[in-house]
């Protein structure tokens, strides 16, 4: 039943030992039920099945790390279309088992590539270096340039008789050290060298031509070969100090072009060698990838049902037996034959000596909300409970959302090209809907977009009735059965000549000429006002009108609705002293607004138009009691507007204290009364009433009768003050709400105005101008312009323009319609199911 939420009840499961996990998969892939934690008091960690859980996220651990490694390789993994079912406690240990090996031998393979890679890239560097510092050695016009930046080394002048240089004299040896550095360190490096070594060293360096990855960080950088020339052990010590606190490669130096030779031919067979057995590694890696990605999507599902199934587990409670498992859950009254049928299911595949069974259970919480939804009405759902999720059993307004909504929005949005664009937007998304579900976009917006594809649908077929109605297409009218108004009969009556022509810019059509107005269109509005300087005072008096009406009906609508509720709760009460004053007041006032303005269409016609008395000083002076010089609308509008004005009037009070003293009559004097009457009967009421509300019944009938689900018996203590209160409030919010409401509605005309104004805007300022040149460039000039008007149109009139009538549809159903029946403090149920859980690998983007 999509009219109200569907009932529900509380029941115990008897899951017998060893059956029990069976029993909840067989729950968890038909979602029947939402478990309640009878354990709130024991911390997670001290719960049954927390060794279980914990083996799970160990599985789920090896899971993260297997997807990450076949996401570098670009390896897709394939989805099964059907969801496998939760393994057996049998075969958790071999899952375990086939996940820590796999683990073990990536884990192994992934240190043996890197070490190979590590290798490589020393081997690749020493090359570089060993290339580049032979530069330095050979090339004395490099010398050259590197030595104006330092000084000569200090005593380094040639002793002309024994050739040696002080420094040689003093036993030190000439040094080098090369390698490689990143070269945003250069700099720094160079500076810290010259400050410590006091001069006593020569660099030089050249940048590397090839882009080197550094291990360490996966950035791929520059790299710079720099070569140090020192005299002394004590400076190379310094030297090597300050290489190492930059995080320098260091590689030895040859000390001969022989030696040289020697080493790069060596390294040239190591890196080839070297290669082969990368790629060897890395064809095995992702062969051994290649096959985990055929079970990654089952092992992923199998562990997040496995998870899910302790985790309910750890909610249920041990008989003192310790063989049986017992667990409350929420369940539909209609799902009680299946949820039987679930558990047998269980305990066969259980192997079970016992059959679990359900046991239903009375209860005085209340339900959890459930209203079964499909594709095309969980969108209008969403709406609503957006707004808050229904108290249980209450009346829904989806149902009514689903037509209401989406003409509200064509209503300030009635336009039949607009409506025909967003009407096709939305058919594409409906038709490949299978397709983009298999996308799985990480788009926010186009999320939301699909998502809410038959609510647009619905807004764009509405939209075209209402653009028919309103005859605009692109701010352009349609003539498409011929306009009534006829220009020839005001010359054949000779209202018109040929000076009338000349002398006068502007000309009036006279409906009262014979054969100038020959009735009214046949299906919306007239094409000849689209001509007309005075349409915009025609369309705001008539769209004005036209929101008031439609307001007054959708108001009322929502009072009707609030009958439902309070019958289905035995508030009978309620609808002599809330539903009935509710609705006097409101169609005393503002429904008779609307007869004035339908009797005013009907009655007043063309030859006596200009003798039509205004609707709204009639209904000022309504209430003022004042206007006996107007002219009447009708005979005996005096008597009937102080009729309804006194009944209105009268509403009030009744609204006010009607339902306190009711009440305060039970607490006080009704019982006895009821007990003469041989009335037996349960009284319930909301919760909002719950703590007002008197409990009359007595002790001894109390424990004999069944509770009503959620709805509590009345408390024994009443405060009247609190009631008084309560209705006072929810009187003046009625009353006031009532004139807010009612002015709020003009938003529909407001809207429908400035997308009709917006949209003639556009058609003038862009596509006239390309329409007006008739040159053959025009046809040329005609695209770009097409062009632009196309996607203004669809930018500003479509989603700005669209955006804007959907937040006030929406503002009207949540405000001026629901609040009149529909409280929205409910729990929404939440079945314990297989295919709502999250995965936390699809949250990462893994699969």
């Amino acid at each position: 039943m999509v009219f109200r939420s569907e009932e529900m009840c509380l029941a115990q499961l008897f899951l017998q030992s060893g059956s029990e996990y069976d029993c909840i998969s067989e729950l968890g892939e038909l979602g029947l039920v939402e478990f309640r934690d009878l354990n709130p008091s024991v911390s997670s960690f001290q719960r049954r099945f927390v060794s279980e859980i914990k083996r799970c996220e160990e599985m789920e651990r090896i899971l993260g790390y297997l997807l990450r490694e076949i996401q570098k390789t670009h390896i897709a993994v394939p989805e099964e279309d059907e969801s496998p079912l939760a393994p057996l406690p049998r075969q958790v240990l071999e899952i375990m088992e086939q996940l820590q090996r796999l683990e073990m031998e990536l884990s192994e393979v992934a240190r043996n590539k890197e070490k190979l890679q590590r290798n490589l890239l020393e081997l690749t560097e020493y090359t570089h270096m060993l290339k580049i510092t032979r530069t330095f050695i050979h090339s004395r016009s490099r010398h050259e340039a590197l030595g104006p930046q330092y000084e000569e080394f200090p005593t380094m002048e040639t002793d002309s008789v024994s050739g040696c240089t002080g420094m040689q004299r003093l036993g030190a040896k000439l040094g080098f050290v090369s390698g490689l550095i990143q070269r945003v360190k250069v700099e720094a490096f160079e500076r810290m060298l010259w400050r410590v070594c006091k001069g006593y060293t020569i660099l030089s360096y050249a940048e590397v031509d090839e882009n080197l990855t550094d291990l360490d960080t996966g950035e791929i950088s520059k790299s710079v070969v720099f070569l140090i020339s020192f005299w002394g052990d004590q400076i190379g010590q310094k030297v090597q100090k300050i290489c190492d606190c930059y995080h320098c490669h260091l590689y030895p130096h040859p000390e001969n072009d022989e030696e040289r030779a020697d080493v790069l031919d060596s390294l040239r067979t190591r890196i080839q060698d070297l290669n082969n057995v990368l790629h060897r590694t890395e064809e095995y890696l992702r062969q051994v990838l290649q096959k985990a990605s055929q079970s990654a999507f089952s092992w992923v599902v199998q562990v997040k049902k496995m998870k899910a199934i302790y985790h309910i587990l750890n909610l249920c409670s041990f008989d003192v037996t310790n063989k049986c498992l017992i667990a409350e859950v929420w369940c539909p009254v209609s799902d009680l034959a299946n949820l039987r049928g679930a558990l047998e299911e269980g305990a066969r595949k259980g192997d079970a000596t016992v059959p679990s069974f359900v046991n239903r259970i009375p209860s005085s919480d209340t339900p959890p909300t459930l209203l079964r939804t499909n594709k095309f009405t969980s969108g209008f759902q969403s709406i609503v409970e957006a707004y808050g999720v229904g108290d249980y059993r209450e009346v829904s307004p989806a149902p009514y959302t689903i037509i209401t909504f989406p003409f509200l929005f064509a209503v300030m949005f009635g336009d039949l090209g607009h409506g025909i664009v967003m009407s096709l937007f939305a058919l594409w998304m409906v038709l490949t809907e299978k397709q983009q579900k298999k996308k799985r976009s990480s788009n926010e917006i186009w999320e939301t977009f699909f998502s809410g594809r038959y609510i647009i649908l619905m807004m764009g077929i509405f939209s075209i009735y209402t653009g028919l109605i309103y005859n605009d297409c692109f701010s352009k009218s349609l003539n498409i059965f011929g306009s009534a108004w006829s220009v020839k009969a005001m010359f054949t009556n000779q209202q018109w000549t040929n000076k009338t022509l000349q002398t006068n810019s502007l000309l009036t059509l006279d409906p009262n000429v014979t054969g100038v107005f020959t009735g009214p269109y046949p299906f919306g509005i007239d094409p000849i006002w689209n001509l007309a300087v005075n349409r915009l005072s025609f369309l705001n008096s008539y769209k004005m009108k036209m929101s008031v009406v439609i307001g007054v009906i959708h108001m009322s609508f929502g009072v009707v609705l609030s009958i439902f509720n309070h019958l289905h709760f035995q508030q009978k009460f309620n609808v002599y002293l809330l539903f009935l004053p509710e609705l006097l007041f409101l169609l005393c006032l503002f429904g008779y607004l609307v007869f004035m303005i339908v009797y005013k269409w009907l009655v007043f016609g063309a030859r006596d138009s200009s003798q039509a008395p205004s609707i709204l000083i009639h209904f000022i002076n309504m209430f003022v009691m004042q206007g006996k010089d107007l002219a009447p609308l009708y005979p005996g509008q005096t008597g009937l507007q102080i009729f309804l004005i006194v009944i209105a009037m009268l509403s009030v009070p009744v609204m006010l204290l009607g339902k306190p003293l009711y009440l305060y009559w039970l607490y006080r004097g009704g019982k006895g009364l009821r007990r003469r009457r041989g009335y037996e009967r349960v009284r319930r009421v909301s919760e909002d009433d719950t703590s007002a509300a008197a409990s009359y019944e007595d002790d001894d009938e109390e424990e004999g009768l069944d509770e009503t689900p959620g709805r509590e018996a009345l408390p024994k203590e009443f405060d009247f003050g609190d009631v008084l209160l309560y209705q006072s409030i929810h009187t003046i919010e009625f009353c006031l709400g009532c004139i807010s409401n009612t002015a709020s509605y003009l938003r529909l005309w407001a809207l429908s105005l400035a997308h009709a104004q917006l949209s003639e805007v556009l058609w003038g300022m862009v596509m006239r101008l390309g329409l007006r040149m008739t040159t053959r460039v025009g046809v040329v000039f005609l695209v770009p312009v097409f062009g632009l008007f196309a996607v203004l149109t669809v930018s500003i009139l479509l989603v700005m323009e669209g955006l804007s009538a959907f937040l006030h549809a929406l503002r009207l159903h949540w405000v001026e319609f629901q609040n009149k029946f529909y409280h929205g403090t409910g729990v929404k149920f939440l079945p314990f199911d297989f295919s709502l859980l999250p995965s936390v690998f699809e949250q990462d983007g893994l699969l």
